[in-house]
């Protein structure tokens, strides 16, 4: 049995509004290292980032901190090389990762991270009302984000 020291929670039943996996999300909310991140779990599982996509709802040393329900629904738990390693470095409970493993949205996502990338890209220069809403929630609730 792992003992987990300071356990990230399971992703949420829906992805959050903002969440840049999510099929209904505005573009242009992210910068574009955000983007760019989310092609990289596309890659093969031993290509790709060894660290857990967290929820940008919270902040990263956050109690509330919990994985991303967009990524974990876009790539699948069983394909993501950074929710293995999570499990074996005591970051997620056997229960959190059994979860995440059988994890589905319950909305519409992105087929891949490049999808997600390509559509939060079009308004990145110039976002629109959605965009520019979305970001003001955000900046309500999180620190140390940059958006487009």
């Amino acid at each position: 049995m792992i003992t987990v020291r300071s356990e990230i929670r399971p992703p949420a039943p829906s992805a959050c509004r903002t969440c840049p996996y999510r099929g209904d999300v505005p573009s242009g909310v992210w910068a574009e290292e955000e983007y760019a991140k989310l092609e990289r779990y596309d890659r093969p599982t031993s290509e790709q980032p060894a660290a857990l996509w967290l929820c940008h709802q919270t902040d990263s040393d956050s109690d509330k901190r919990r994985m991303c329900a967009g990524w974990i629904g876009c790539h699948g738990g069983a394909n993501l090389l950074a929710l293995r390693i999570a499990l074996i470095e005591g970051l997620i409970s056997d229960a959190t990762f059994r979860e995440a493993v059988g994890y589905e949205s319950a909305v519409p996502l992105f087929g891949s991270g490049a999808e997600a990338a390509t559509h939060g890209r079009v308004d990145i220069e110039s976002p629109g009302a959605d965009a520019r809403r979305a970001i003001e929630k955000i900046v309500k609730v999180r620190t140390g984000i940059r958006f487009g």
